[in-house]
C-alpha cells in the first residue's frame, strides 16, 4: 500500500509526492536536473525508475528530456516555454542551473518539500515549492527566486510551476472565455503541436479568460475518466501556455505574464511567485470540481459562513441614491427575509453619475443628511445587517481628489490619459496613495456598523507610467499593483474580521484563487439574465465553488436580452449560489412581494447543501435543453435538485433524469411529489421531469427516510 507522504528514494534519486487518488513523481537525472516522470492513478517510485533517463534525437534536438523538465530555466539548448528568465548584471541572460539540496518540512499535520537548485557561476537560488493537500490529490506548488549576491538580478519572466502531462491518445483542453456580460463560458480544444496561450494583460485576472485548466485525453466525462487540473492564484496578468512538442511531449506552465514585466531583484532579496495548485481527478470533471471546491473551503477561503441573503439597491436607483428611498427599499427587503442590504454606488462625493465624484469618499450630506447612521440604525431596526460599495482603485478627473492629486495616476507624461467609464486608475502602489485608500476604509468600517463592502474595479490598467518610481523598474508596475492590493486587504481583514468582502470587477474580472484568500464571495457577471446565468455559472462551478457566487434575482426582462422569465425560474436559478435580489421592490406588489419571502424561505433551508455540498452537473439531458444540478451532503443522506428546461419541442416529453451521489440501499423522500423511491432506482432509472414550455423549472428536496 502506499503511503499518503512525500518520498525520496536517495539510490534512485526520485522524488514521489503520494496522495490519496495520485501519485506526482519526478527524479533528478544526470545533467543534475529535476526530470518529470509520471503524474496520475498511484504507482510506486520503483515503478518510474526506468522513465529516469536522457533522450536526444539529433543535434537540433539534442536535450529532449529538458521538454519535460520540472521547472524549466531558460539556458544553454532549451528552446520549450521557460519557467525562468533573466538577466545577470554582466549582461549574460542564460542560465546554467543543477539541483543542490531539498527538504521536507512537517507543519500543521502537511508535508511540504522544498528543492532548492542553484547556478553554476552566479548568486541565485532557485527554490521550488510543492505543499501537498494529500485528501483532495492537490499540490500547491511556487517558486521562490533568491539573489544571494550583491549583484542586482532583473527577472523578465518568473513562472510558478510547469506541469507535465502524460502520455494520452488526444490531449483536450478545457478552459473558459468570454467578455464582459458573458463570462465563464466552456471551450475545449484539442492540442496540437505549439502552443495554445490562456492570458490577462488587462491589470487583473480578466473576464475575456480565467486562471485555470483541464486537460484530458478527450473522453472524459462528468462522472469517468482521467483529468489533470490546475488553477493560479493570482489577481493580474498572468499567462498559462499550453505546450505540445513534436515528441508528444504536453506540459502546461503558468504564472505572472512576462508581457512587459520585469522585476529587479536586488542583493539578498527573494522574489515569490504565486501558488499554482494542480491536480489529478479519476473521476473525470465532477471529481475535478469537487476536489477544488472542498479545498478552497477549507484551505482558501478566510472563513467558511453561510452566506447571507442580500438585497442591492443598485437596479432600483443607480446614482439616485437618498436616505428616504433606501430605508423604503429596506422596509420591503425585511419583508421578504433579506438578511443584508447593501447600497451601491452613489452615496459619496458628489456621485451623481459615472462622470464624477470617484475618490471622494465622504458621505453626500444632500442625499444623507444625518449621515449614513440613520439609514444603517433603521436597516438593523428591520432585522438586517448593512453593507455598502465602493470603488478604490479608480478616481474620476472631475474629483477633489484629483484636481489635488493628478500625479496619483498611472499615466505617461508626454502621453494622454485615456478615460475609461470616466475614470483613471490610481498607482496603489505609491505608500500615499494605499495610505489614502487605507484610511478612508477604516474611517469608514469604524465609524459605522458595515458588515459588507462589496468592492468595484471598473478600469483595466492603461499607460502603465508609475510617476516617481525608478525609470528602471517602471515594468514592475502590473506586479506591485497586485501586491499592493492584497496588503490593503489583507490589513483591513486583520483590523475588521466580521467584515465581509465581495470582489467585482466589471462583473467577473478580478475572480481568482488569490483574491479568495481575502473576498467571501464574488460578483460572477453583470449579465443578471436568469437564462444566461445558467452557462455562466456553469463555466464559473468548474473551478470555482458555488459559496463564492453571487446569484441577483432582477427585473424580467432585463436589459441584456429582452427576455421574459417568470419569478419562479428567476429565484431558481438565483438560489444555486449565494442568494441576491437586486430588483426595484418599489415597483413589485405585495403579492411579488409575498412569493419572493416563500422563494427566500425555501432558499435557506437549502442553502447548506448548495453552498458547501458536492455539485454534482447532471449533463444527460442537456441535449433536450435541460440545465439539472443536484447538491447533496457529506453522507449522500439530503439533496435538492435544480432543473430548467429551455423550450418544449414538438410536445415531447422528457426522459427520466438520473441523479448522482445517493446510497443505492437507502430511500428517499421527494418532497415536493410526496414520493418514496431507492437511492438505486433514482440513480439508475431516474425522476420524472414535469417541466413543459419556455423557460420552466422546478427544485425538489430529496431526503433519506429514516
Amino acid at each position: 500500500m502506499i503511503n499518503l507522504t512525500i518520498q525520496y528514494n536517495e539510490q534512485l534519486r526520485i522524488f514521489a509526492i503520494q496522495t490519496q487518488n495520485s501519485s506526482y513523481i519526478f527524479g533528478i537525472n544526470e545533467r543534475e536536473h529535476l526530470q518529470h516522470l509520471y503524474w496520475g492513478n498511484p504507482v510506486d517510485i520503483e515503478d518510474s525508475a526506468p522513465l529516469l533517463h536522457l533522450q536526444s534525437h539529433s543535434s537540433f534536438d539534442a536535450e529532449v528530456e529538458g521538454e519535460v523538465e520540472e521547472y524549466s530555466f531558460w539556458g544553454g539548448a532549451s528552446y520549450t516555454e521557460p519557467s525562468l528568465k533573466l538577466r545577470m548584471s554582466d549582461g549574460v541572460r542564460d542560465l546554467q542551473v543543477k539541483y543542490d539540496r531539498h527538504e521536507i518540512i512537517e507543519q500543521d499535520g502537511r508535508q511540504t518539500l522544498m528543492i532548492t537548485l542553484k547556478d553554476q557561476v552566479y548568486a541565485l537560488e532557485t527554490q521550488l515549492i510543492y505543499r501537498v493537500i494529500p485528501e483532495f490529490d492537490l499540490v500547491e506548488r511556487y517558486a521562490k527566486i533568491v539573489n544571494t549576491g550583491q549583484e542586482d538580478i532583473v527577472l523578465e519572466s518568473m513562472q510558478s510551476a510547469a506541469w507535465t502531462l502524460p502520455y494520452l491518445q488526444d490531449y483536450r483542453l478545457t478552459h473558459v472565455t468570454g467578455k464582459w456580460s458573458g463570462e465563464f463560458q466552456l471551450r475545449n480544444t484539442i492540442l496540437t503541436e505549439g502552443k495554445k496561450v490562456l492570458e490577462s494583460r488587462r491589470g487583473f485576472t480578466d473576464g475575456h479568460a480565467n486562471p485555470w485548466f483541464a486537460i484530458d485525453d478527450g473522453l472524459s466525462t462528468e462522472s469517468g475518466g482521467g483529468v489533470w487540473f490546475g488553477a493560479l492564484a493570482w489577481s493580474g496578468n498572468w499567462k498559462i501556455v499550453a505546450e505540445k512538442t513534436p515528441f508528444t511531449h504536453v506540459r502546461v506552465t503558468g504564472g505572472i505574464n512576462d508581457f512587459d514585466n520585469e522585476w529587479l531583484l536586488g542583493a539578498g532579496e527573494t522574489f515569490e511567485t504565486p501558488v499554482f495548485v494542480g491536480g489529478f481527478s479519476p473521476e473525470g470533471f465532477g471529481g475535478m470540481s469537487h476536489r477544488l471546491h472542498q479545498y478552497q473551503y477549507n484551505y482558501i477561503l478566510p472563513r467558511s459562513e453561510i452566506g447571507k441573503v442580500l438585497y442591492n439597491s443598485w437596479e432600483a436607483t443607480y446614482f439616485d441614491v437618498n436616505a428616504q428611498d433606501q430605508m423604503a427599499l429596506a422596509e420591503r427587503a425585511a419583508k421578504m427575509g433579506v438578511e443584508l442590504f447593501v447600497v451601491d454606488d452613489g452615496w459619496f462625493g458628489q456621485r451623481h453619475s459615472d462622470r464624477a465624484g470617484l475618490g471622494d469618499w465622504n458621505v453626500n450630506k444632500e442625499k444623507f443628511p444625518n449621515g449614513l447612521v440613520e439609514l444603517i440604525d433603521r436597516v438593523h431596526g428591520l432585522g438586517m445587517e448593512f453593507g455598502i460599495w465602493v470603488e478604490p482603485e479608480s478616481v474620476n478627473p472631475d474629483s477633489d481628489l484629483y484636481r489635488e492629486h493628478p500625479d496619483w495616476v498611472y499615466h505617461f507624461e508626454t502621453r494622454g490619459r485615456t478615460e475609461l467609464r470616466n475614470q483613471l486608475l490610481l498607482n496603489i502602489s505609491k505608500p500615499e496613495v494605499k495610505q489614502y485608500i487605507i484610511h478612508f476604509m477604516i474611517d469608514l468600517l469604524g465609524n459605522h456598523e458595515i458588515k459588507f463592502i462589496k468592492w468595484d474595479m471598473n478600469r483595466t490598467i492603461t499607460e502603465p507610467g508609475m510617476k516617481g518610481h525608478p525609470i528602471n523598474r517602471q515594468k514592475e508596475v502590473w506586479v506591485r499593483h497586485v501586491q499592493s492590493l492584497y496588503d490593503i486587504w489583507a490589513q483591513l481583514r486583520a483590523k475588521f474580521p466580521d467584515v465581509e468582502f465581495e470582489t467585482c470587477a466589471g462583473g467577473g474580472s478580478r475572480i481568482d484563487l488569490g483574491i479568495f484568500r481575502y473576498a467571501d464571495q464574488s460578483w460572477p457577471s453583470d449579465n443578471t439574465d436568469a437564462f444566461d446565468r445558467l452557462s455562466i455559472q456553469e463555466g464559473f462551478s468548474y473551478t470555482y465553488a458555488p459559496r463564492m457566487m453571487t446569484c441577483w434575482v432582477t427585473e424580467s426582462p432585463t436589459g441584456m436580452n429582452g427576455r421574459n422569465v417568470s419569478l419562479k425560474y428567476r429565484f431558481h436559478s438565483a438560489m444555486m449560489g449565494t442568494l441576491g435580489i437586486g430588483s426595484n421592490l418599489n415597483e413589485w406588489s405585495d403579492e411579488w412581494i409575498e412569493q419572493s419571502g416563500e422563494f427566500i424561505g425555501q432558499y435557506k433551508a437549502i442553502r447548506h447543501l448548495v453552498q458547501f455540498g458536492r455539485q454534482f452537473r447532471l449533463t444527460a439531458l442537456r441535449h433536450k435543453g435541460v440545465t439539472a444540478v443536484q447538491y447533496s451532503d457529506a453522507t449522500g443522506s439530503d439533496h435538492v435538485l435544480f432543473a430548467f428546461l429551455h423550450s418544449q419541442k414538438l410536445g415531447e416529453p422528457l426522459p427520466r433524469l438520473r441523479l448522482a451521489g445517493l446510497q443505492a440501499d437507502k430511500t428517499y423522500l421527494i418532497e415536493e411529489l410526496g414520493l418514496s423511491v431507492s437511492g438505486r432506482a433514482l440513480m439508475n432509472i431516474g425522476v420524472e421531469l414535469p417541466l413543459r414550455g419556455d423557460f420552466d423549472s422546478l427544485v425538489y428536496r430529496i431526503r433519506e427516510q429514516v
